[in-house]
């Protein structure tokens, strides 16, 4: 299967192109840049894969949740690549690409849950529980956003142990890891990305699914619509006031 995946839903760019059982990689900074490196980087990877867009059997693009401008970056690159090859175009939920990334992981862990956390800014992460059970992850909860004080772990009768968070909230940068409800500092913690490599292990299934869409609706996931604090708030946040 030959396929071209990329995500730029956090401050990092991870792209990918799979030609059969051959893998190329692109790690680049996320923000601003992404946009501007995002197709260059694409056309790279098809060119060293020896690939045309015409080659691909589908795009595969983390769909959100995340930074705003990366998933309409991400979005707007996916619309418009699909329409002019004509190719079919997966989304591909976030969260569940962290745990397919932390999945690589697991070597020397025995979990089989996980509780997938992604950065949301303005003081609060996107968060969504799953569980790896006969060969698939089977989603445990909805994907929410929030404090991190507020997350808490299915009652699905897992025992702690079996658990890991895995994201990149605990990334010097943020670490929310000692804000975490007393429950939720017993687990192992794993840093994960949504990257390209997690999009292409999860895209066969999931197309065999049917899940792909049309170039039309390649469309980001928000789960909230407010994108930035006000100046007020931030204030508030700075003065230590609720």
């Amino acid at each position: 299967m030959n396929l071209l995946a990329f995500d730029t839903s956090t401050e990092r760019v991870s792209a990918a192109v799979q030609r059969g059982d051959a893998r190329w990689r692109y790690d680049g900074a996320g923000g601003p840049q992404a946009s501007a490196a995002l197709i260059a980087a694409l056309l790279d990877l098809l060119a060293q894969a020896d690939l045309a867009l015409a080659d691909l059997d589908a795009l595969v693009f983390g769909r959100g949740p995340g930074s705003f401008t990366g998933l309409r970056t991400a979005c707007a690159v996916a619309q418009g690549l699909a329409f002019g090859a004509a190719l079919p175009v997966l989304p591909v939920d976030t969260l569940l690409a962290v745990a397919e990334a932390a999945r690589g992981k697991f070597a020397a862990h025995p979990a089989a849950h996980v509780l997938a956390l992604l950065d949301a800014r303005m003081d609060e992460v996107y968060a969504a529980a799953y569980a790896w059970t006969g060969g698939v992850w089977q989603p445990l909860t909805g994907m929410t956003v929030g404090p991190p004080e507020m997350l808490s772990l299915p009652d699905d009768g897992a025992h702690p142990a079996d658990w890991m968070l895995a994201g990149n909230v605990f990334t010097p940068s943020v670490d929310y890891g000692n804000r975490l409800p007393p429950p939720l500092r017993t687990p192992s913690r794993i840093e994960a990305w949504p990257a390209a490599d997690a999009l292409l292990n999860l895209a066969p299934a999931r197309l065999a699914q049917g899940l792909a869409v049309a170039a039309q609706d390649a469309l980001p996931l928000y789960i909230r619509d407010k994108v930035a604090l006000t100046t007020a708030e931030r204030n508030a946040a700075q003065a230590g006031r609720p």
